[in-house]
């Protein structure tokens, strides 16, 4: 048995969804199905759920929300005209979207998360409308019925262990199933949502709880490659890959994959191989508890910005019992988790998002690290990024952070930290923001090129 989960862009319009079902019917062991909301038409094009959170804004603002709502239900009407479905089999969609807009707004993260969730929810009996208009044996499965049960947190929802057990009656059942993604519903029966990108989260929970043979993830890309095209032209393609790589590159950046999708298949031991939609043919990249170590020590080199480095030195700190953990209790009564903490022998620095550190919350937590660990100096670096090198060769291989310091040395990019993970899978470097490309530029020529590039092709 496989479970195939399809993304946004495999079902942006309807000649997606064709291929999407074709790849379905092409492969009988294909049972278990999750989609997304159809995402991008175009590069100018607006995402079905970027258009149902503008709804939920507007409502939540005082306006209605029925421009963007009947922008949603006109997406639908074109890929069902074009699929050549009855014209009325949009209406349950659009009477769906109203008066999911309708609902009371007093709690609010129940209202944006119950708006988010149509458009997976919609999209799914869509395409199992459509299986069935083609002569085969499909249906939607609801979350709640199927029994995906998640924690009640709107936005950033965990699956609860009692849903394995509920999901595993999945694998009994005849035909296609139809599943949507990134959402489920909270033990007191709440619509709740995970983060976004979260129907990588969906379909590998599914997976783990009916025993799959295999996840399928389908995307818009051939493979997964050693470092972000975007950046790179051209990079390597990755054929096989492990967990543990793959949840450092995820972490860093890696789009292809939601890092926290791998936590199912990865305790159930089940593999996953990403493949491309518009190519189902490519072998694409698999994903393995396990892989044979090649001599190419790194497979990937990641980076992403948007964190912040709160620097703090205190003479004789190591002979401090306590310290750190006093310290990072001051970041939890904030509510603030943290990334990273190397340290010296006198200073320690703690890595943390800047989407959860604005100035009111920096000032108060600076002002207890003086008061309550009397320290030195307290700093705060904005603006870092961080460059992940990762291989499970690593552990094996002499000189590795050598050639990736001089590497960023010829790149003229200055390194603020370094912290290498205690499993040898990957170094972390933290820079400026602005000299991520000239970073992901330089690391993939010392890795990966046959040849050097010259110093003008390493430029920002």
């Amino acid at each position: 048995m496989k479970v195939a989960k399809f993304g946004g862009s495999s079902l942006a319009c309807a000649e997606q969804v064709k291929k999407v079902c074709d790849i379905i019917l092409a492969d009988p062991e294909r049972k278990i199905v999750v989609v997304s909301a159809p995402g991008k038409r175009a590069k100018n094009d607006t995402k079905v759920t970027d258009l149902l959170i503008a709804a939920a804004r507007a409502r939540l603002g005082g306006k209605s929300g029925d421009e963007e709502i009947a922008r949603v239900i006109e997406r639908y009407s074109s890929i069902a005209a074009e699929l050549g479905m009855p014209a009325d089999s949009v209406e349950p969609i659009a009477r769906d979207l109203r008066e999911r807009l309708a609902m009371p707004t007093t709690d609010k993260g129940l209202f944006i998360d119950t708006l988010k969730a149509a458009g997976e929810d919609n999209c799914a009996r869509l395409v199992a409308r459509y299986l069935q208009a083609r002569g085969v044996e499909a249906c939607y499965v609801c979350p709640r019925e199927g029994g995906m049960v998640l924690s009640e947190e709107a936005g950033n929802a965990r699956v609860l262990p009692e849903s394995y057990e509920k999901l595993h009656a999945l694998r009994d059942r005849p035909g296609v199933l139809i599943f949507p993604g990134f959402f489920g519903y909270s033990p007191s029966g709440k619509v709740v949502t995970f983060p976004r990108g979260g129907s990588d989260i969906t379909g590998s929970i599914l997976a783990a709880a009916v025993g799959a043979d295999l996840y399928e993830n389908f995307t818009d890309v051939d493979s997964v490659f050693a470092a972000n095209p975007s950046i790179v032209d051209s990079p390597k393609a990755v054929a096989e890959i492990s967990y543990r790589e793959m949840r450092e590159l995820a972490y860093a950046g890696f789009s292809v994959f939601h890092d926290e999708a791998l936590e199912p298949v990865f305790h159930a031991h089940i593999p996953v191989a990403i493949k491309n939609t518009n190519n189902p043919a490519a072998p694409g990249t698999r994903l393995v508890p396990e892989r044979v170590v090649t001599d190419d020590p790194v497979v990937g080199i990641a980076a992403t910005a948007g964190f912040c480095n709160v620097f703090v030195s205190k003479y004789m700190m190591n002979r401090e019992v306590g310290f750190g953990r006093r310290l990072l209790q001051i970041f939890e009564d904030e509510g603030i988790p943290f990334e990273h903490m190397p340290s010296g022998i006198d200073n320690i620095s703690v890595i943390v998002h800047e989407s959860v550190f604005s100035e009111n919350i920096e000032e108060h937590v600076l002002q207890h690290i003086r008061e309550d660990l009397q320290a030195d100096d307290v700093d705060v670096m904005r603006n870092l990024a961080l460059v992940m090198v990762v291989g499970e060769g690593m552990r094996h291989t002499v000189g590795l952070a050598a050639r990736a310091c001089n590497a960023l040395a010829r790149a003229e990019v200055n390194i603020e930290m370094i912290n290498q993970g205690a499993s040898e899978v990957s170094m972390m470097f933290g820079i400026e923001a602005a000299d991520v490309k000239a970073a992901v530029r330089t690391l993939y020529e010392e890795f990966f090129a046959k040849e050097p590039l010259s110093v003008f092709s390493q430029s920002r």
